[in-house]
């Protein structure tokens, strides 16, 4: 059975099965975060059988939560369950609204709970194939130029994020 996700249907918050969100476009929660290590800030390239976006580089990690999860305890899950990592605690840093065409007539139209862990020592990684298949640390600047010179490379919630939303993720400059 597809995976029920909180979204508003008429204004009031109604579980939705996921694909049927992005297909109707409507609004609704996600949950994304943002593991930082020593200034730089871990990126997943999306598997290649994913539904939508696949191959592009995202954020840490990024997902809907199931109808009545907490997102915090969705963050971490979905930490384990992408890359597994295990003992990060995500620290809440906003809530904030985007919607994007992702392709193939879907919409991301996201409530997303932003998520930030901090590091101090590089996490082992166990990546799960079905969502991630490749990693990489990155500074933000580093990741500001190759958004700039390739964006068809980057997911487009994470150029969003970095757009409008890199102090929320990496502080003041």
């Amino acid at each position: 059975m597809e995976t029920m996700i909180p979204a508003w249907i008429d204004g009031k918050l109604t579980p939705v099965e996921k694909l049927k969100a992005h297909v109707k476009g409507f609004r609704h929660k996600a949950v994304s975060v943002f593991l930082i290590h020593d200034g730089k800030v871990l990126i997943q390239q999306r598997a290649a059988g994913k539904y939508h976006t696949p191959n592009l580089w995202a954020n840490t990690c990024c997902t809907h939560p199931h109808w009545g999860e907490d997102p915090a305890d969705c963050a971490v899950r979905r930490l384990e369950d992408e890359l597994g990592i295990t003992g990060v605690a995500p620290i809440w840093a906003e809530l904030l609204e985007y919607r994007a065409d992702v392709g193939d007539g879907l919409v991301e139209h996201e409530v997303v709970d932003l998520f930030v862990a901090h590091c101090d020592e590089l996490p082992a990684l166990s990546l799960n194939p079905d969502e991630v298949q490749a990693t990489r640390w990155i500074s933000q600047e580093d990741l500001n130029n190759e958004i700039s010179e390739a964006p068809e490379k980057f997911t487009p919630w994470l150029r969003i994020y970095m757009e409008n939303h890199a102090k929320s993720v990496f502080g003041p400059t």
